[in-house]
């Protein structure tokens, strides 16, 4: 069972996913941070205010003893609102990704050999020749 694991996990395809998976994690904190930093202040500017602070108060909370407001309950849509972004833009990359390497293995398919050995007219000619023996 170990010998078999180990074949399993040397395999290239596995290593294959392995580094796309980290590539694709770094990938992620790049939009994050292009979403967070350059998308979300400029629809900001659209809604007048801050996108990640958008949110609906569903419950309103009390005064605790210190003072500190306890148990208000936010819907947060505009964090939801930028994780959507953030997912079309990964999205969107990784298929222009694969779409690019369809294209890059559709020009590297080599065009069909032709058979090894004799062709039709050396074949024909030895049976002529075996028979006339």
């Amino acid at each position: 069972m170990l010998k078999e694991f180990k074949e399993f996990a040397m395999k290239g395809n596995l290593v294959d996913i392995a580094v796309g998976f980290v590539m694709g994690a770094a990938f992620k904190e790049v939009v994050t941070a292009f979403t967070g930093g350059i998308v979300s202040p400029l629809i900001g500017l659209i809604f007048d205010s801050d996108f990640k602070a958008l949110r609906y108060k569903l419950k309103d909370g009390a005064l605790n003893d210190a003072g500190e407001m306890v148990g208000e309950v936010y819907l947060e849509y505009g964090t939801f609102l930028t994780n959507v972004i953030d997912f079309i833009i990964v999205a969107f990359v990784m298929f222009l990704v694969v779409k690019g390497v369809n294209k890059m293995k559709a020009k590297e398919e080599p065009a069909p050999e032709e058979p090894a050995g004799p062709s039709e007219v050396e074949l024909l000619q030895e049976i002529r020749d075996a028979l006339k023996k």
